[in-house]
């Protein structure tokens, strides 16, 4: 009789078992790992930036290392945290098994990624360590280009690394779910989970390559001195601006479109319902990619840019507005009259709805010329894309992260202690970043130390807050990995949920599937049941 499949955490111990592995599953948890690590030190950054602002003046760091502080903390946490977070781990892990495949098309190309990161995180992390970057997280030039900071071209050579790494994992995604579906698996019977990162990975294919030609001309103008951003060598400096944000309004879509997958499936499994609208919610997701990418002028308003461009991209802003309405009413429509159970995945599903709806909206604000002019560059547009991106991004993936832990550890975690955790963190955030919104329409403006006293209570009541956030974060760390060494065994599927994930042992075994399954209904076949959680 042949022995039972090993699962994917015994099967072979040791490093060298761990940095050789072609598992997904064991890559997903390299990138868990070292995205971790990487959010610590983006976390060091903005403690540092809220420590400094508790008073009006300048009192704890100079200009020059206020600048290199919130630079680093931009670069670490978007180029290293945000934008891999969820496709790197949970997408990593769970694709092949919700599609019922048994691993990614290229397993060696999927390790190579993981190296690839981490080489590129680990040349910002010698810029950081050298004294930083002072630029902005943006590298607008002339600030970029100009000589006087050394430590630009490091930074910059990292980010180019890393974008390989987000174009490896957008095309291995691709080609997994094009062509390793298991029989059965049609397009409209994958999970929302898939759709959102096929769109996303459509953007990191398409975008990524603009960023990493962008960031090679600005070396090409510091080292051969070539006109292509100097206005005094012939260039344009509002050109790095368009070729900057036609790729980076797209990455906002790589962060938040893997935590809308994340909330789809979140939403149906402890709503005991079937989603509202799938096929709306699938194209949605499409929809947002491809639009994402006719936007980026919005950010050029005061930079230049004639009024009729800005006209246009302008009403561009408000129809992406669309689809992202569209999934949170049917998400919305989802939980009504649903069986809905408080656990805590679903606490961070709440909170993601909450928080997502606030960004948005303010977005709006943002899209509109006249009023942009006014916040434009001030704490009301740092309190916007902090609702999206930490707001939306985070939430999202704490949601998920809780949500499939069971499935990735084979351990339960204290809901009771995740439970405050989530209340931690959406209390906490709304404490930093609403009163910054505030700040921002009076006219407090972002990248300065040192500002008028009539603004400290705000900025005291943000710092507060980025205080009790930082509880909010530091709690799951200890009890999910408390729950490794201590935590009670989880069954297949302790949450009652549906899919192709909660129908295999927990933890997974090495290749996912002993029979390749057959798939003959959709994954989210949910009926009226009692309430089902982790205790």
């Amino acid at each position: 009789m042949e022995a039972p499949a090993l699962n994917y955490l015994n099967n072979g111990h040791g490093a060298a078992s761990w940095l050789l592995t072609k598992d997904h599953k064991r890559i997903a948890l390299l990138y868990l790992a070292s995205i971790t690590a990487f959010f610590a030190l983006g976390g060091f950054f903005a403690m540092m930036i809220r420590l400094e602002l508790l008073t009006p003046a300048g009192d704890v760091t100079s200009p020059e290392m206020y600048n290199r502080m919130f630079t680093m903390h931009g670069v670490v946490m978007v180029f290293f945290f945000l934008i891999p977070s969820i496709p790197a781990v949970l997408g990593n892990f769970l694709i092949p098994i919700m599609i019922g495949a048994k691993d990614l098309a290229f397993p060696r190309i999927n390790l190579l990624s993981w190296y690839i990161y981490v080489l590129g995180g680990l040349f910002t992390l010698v810029a950081a360590l050298s004294g930083g970057v002072d630029t902005g997280w943006t590298f607008y030039t002339p600030y970029s280009t100009a000589a006087a900071n050394s430590h630009v071209i490091t930074a910059a050579v990292g980010i180019f690394i890393t974008g390989f790494s987000s174009i490896l994992t957008g095309l291995n995604f691709i080609v997994t779910i094009h062509r390793m579906r298991a029989p059965g698996m049609t397009w409209f019977r994958l999970p929302l989970f898939v759709w959102a990162h096929y769109a996303t990975s459509l953007i990191m294919i398409l975008g990524t390559p603009v960023i990493a030609i962008t960031i090679l001309m600005v070396a090409a103008e510091r080292v051969l001195h070539l006109g292509i951003f100097d206005p005094a060598l012939g260039g344009d400096p509002v050109l790095f601006q368009h070729l900057f944000w036609f790729y980076s309004h797209p990455a906002v879509y790589i962060m938040i479109l893997p935590a809308m997958g994340v909330i789809s499936e979140v939403v149906q499994a402890f709503s005991r319902k079937n989603i509202f609208g799938y096929s709306f919610i699938a194209f949605s997701s499409l929809a947002i990619a491809v639009i994402g990418f006719l936007v980026w002028g919005h950010h050029l308003f005061v930079a230049g840019q004639s009024t009729y461009a800005g006209l246009v991209f302008s009403v561009l802003s408000f129809m992406v507005a669309v689809p992202s309405a569209i999934k949170v009413f049917n998400w919305t429509a989802t939980i009504y009259k649903g069986s809905v159970s408080l656990d805590s995945p679903m606490l961070y599903a709440f909170g993601f709805l909450g928080l997502f709806t606030i960004g948005g909206l303010t977005g709006l604000f943002l899209g509109a010329m006249g009023l942009d002019i006014h916040v434009h560059d001030t704490y009301f547009v740092v309190a916007h894309f902090h609702y999206i991106m930490v707001g939306g991004a985070i939430m999202g993936y704490l949601g998920g992260l809780h949500y499939w832990w069971p499935k990735i550890s084979g351990r339960l975690y204290s809901e009771p202690w995740a439970k405050l955790s989530a209340v931690i963190v959406f209390v906490g955030f709304n404490l930093t970043f609403f009163p910054q919104f505030i700040a921002g329409y009076i006219g407090m403006p972002r990248r300065y130390h040192v500002y008028p006293p009539e603004f400290q209570v705000l900025n005291v009541l943000s710092s507060a807050g980025a205080s009790v956030l930082a509880v909010g974060y530091v709690l799951p760390l200890i009890y999910l990995t408390y729950s490794i060494f201590a935590g009670a065994k989880s069954p297949a599927d302790p949450w009652g949920a549906k899919g192709l994930e909660w129908e295999i042992p927990s933890p997974p075994p090495t290749e996912n599937f002993g029979i390749t399954p057959i798939v003959t209904h959709g994954t989210h076949q949910y009926a009226p049941s009692k309430e089902v959680g982790v205790v």
